[in-house]
């Protein structure tokens, strides 16, 4: 099931013309994917310091669809598309309302403290299959 994190555009999110300014969206999926993290129990924090590895986003591909402007009230939702041995396939949408803005497609890396592509644990792997999406 995905992940749901809710935020406000603020002024500093946006461009003169009071629309969010394009990188500001990999600021949101960020963020996003950190409390989907942290709600699985899973915080780069507790990663590196008891697991001794952490994920690194390795590729990213945003679709802008329509832009967001001052003050809109955005729910970017957070999936999991794929779990492989040390990539992690995310989806995140950034919606308003029930229109999709910004579809961001984010691969992830599990890496060793060392900087090393690393196997996903099993447990972890199990928290993380909680984000993909089932069919109906």
């Amino acid at each position: 099931m995905a992940h749901e994190f809710r935020l406000r555009v603020y002024y500093e999110d946006t461009d003169a013309g009071g629309v969010v300014y394009h990188a500001n969206y990999l600021c949101f999926a960020e963020r996003a994917r950190s409390e989907a993290l942290i709600d699985l129990g899973l915080s780069q924090t507790y990663l590196r310091e008891s697991q001794g590895f952490l994920f690194m986003v390795r590729a990213a591909a945003l679709d802008y669809r329509a832009p967001a402007f001052l003050e809109d009230e955005l729910v970017v939702r957070t999936r999991v598309d794929l779990l492989g041995g040390a990539r992690i396939l995310m989806r995140q949408d950034i919606c308003r309302g029930d229109q999709i803005l910004v579809v961001c497609d984010i691969t992830l890396v599990c890496v060793g403290t060392e900087g090393r592509a690393a196997r996903v644990p099993d447990d972890i792997r199990e928290k993380l299959a909680t984000l993909k999406e089932t069919a109906a």
